[in-house]
Order: structure tokens, then C-alpha cells, then sequence
């Protein structure tokens, strides 16, 4: 299994942030995700734990189950289901209060099932790409909370 985090500090409130990357279908504002939705609602919020998203990036097809959910510190989920198929240990979403906004890590444990070439093609096609992926998000994020503050 491998490893995959990307980092930023989103310039906007610990509650609006989580709140924003917890709604998935938000990902559509960067340029590597085409649609999102929430398949199941959550036990005690509609991205809470129990949530099926269902993601379509660029990269590939997400089913995702939430199993954990602390707003606005952390969220956690399962990829039940992907294409291109893929191992998936842990997905986890921190976020902590600082100067300037709200630093948020967000980690994925996965690998490629492929035999012998696995571990090879996921740290050097599928980390790149993820973190890349994850970053854009991110950014996206950013972006429309330092708007919707600034309006």
C-alpha cells in the first residue's frame, strides 16, 4: 500500500471548509472531477458515516462509503469500488484551525492490484496523479470560499 497526502491551507473558517470538502458534489469546480453525487445519506448528516458518494474524475470511477465523520475536524471513507480497480485501505480528510484559514491534510492508503508491477505503478503513475488530483480540489475550495467571502 501506498501513501498518498496533499496539504493546504484553505484562507476561509474550520467549519466552512469541512463543511465544503465534505460535500463532494463540489468537486465539480476543479477541472479534473465531471460529477459527483451523494447515493446514500448518512446516519446523523447527509455526508455522515454510512454516505455513498459517487465519484467520476478524470482518473477513474469512485464508489466511496463514509466511516467516520467529526465535524469540522476529520472525515473518513472507504473506496468500496473503482475503475481502474484498485486496493483501498483508508481515505481521511484533517482539519485544523491557523493563522489564515484552515489547514487541511488529506490522505489516501491504496494500491494498483496488479501482479509484480503493482507497487511500481502505483507510486509512479497512481501517487503523481492522485495527490495532483487531490490538490486541484483543494484549490477549488480555496477559490470558492475566498469568493463567497469576498461577495
Amino acid at each position: 500500500m501506498e501513501t498518498m497526502t496533499a496539504e493546504k491551507v484553505v484562507s476561509a473558517p474550520i467549519g466552512d471548509v469541512f463543511d465544503w470538502l465534505t460535500t463532494t458534489t463540489n468537486y465539480t469546480r476543479s477541472p479534473l472531477v465531471m460529477r459527483c453525487r451523494l447515493a446514500h445519506k448518512g446516519a446523523h448528516a447527509p455526508y455522515g458515516v454510512g454516505a455513498v458518494r459517487i465519484h467520476l474524475w478524470l482518473i477513474g470511477w469512485f464508489r466511496e462509503r463514509i466511516t467516520h465523520y467529526d465535524p469540522p475536524y476529520s472525515t473518513e471513507y472507504v473506496v468500496e469500488r473503482s475503475l481502474p480497480p484498485a486496493r483501498h485501505e483508508l481515505g481521511r480528510m484533517t482539519f485544523t484551525e491557523v493563522d489564515g484559514g484552515t489547514h487541511v491534510r488529506w490522505t489516501t492508503r491504496a494500491e494498483i492490484p496488479v501482479p509484480l508491477l503493482g507497487p511500481l505503478l502505483t507510486r509512479r503513475l497512481a501517487r503523481p496523479v492522485i495527490t495532483y488530483t487531490f490538490g486541484k480540489i483543494l484549490d477549488a475550495a480555496d477559490t470558492a470560499l475566498v469568493d463567497r467571502t469576498a461577495n
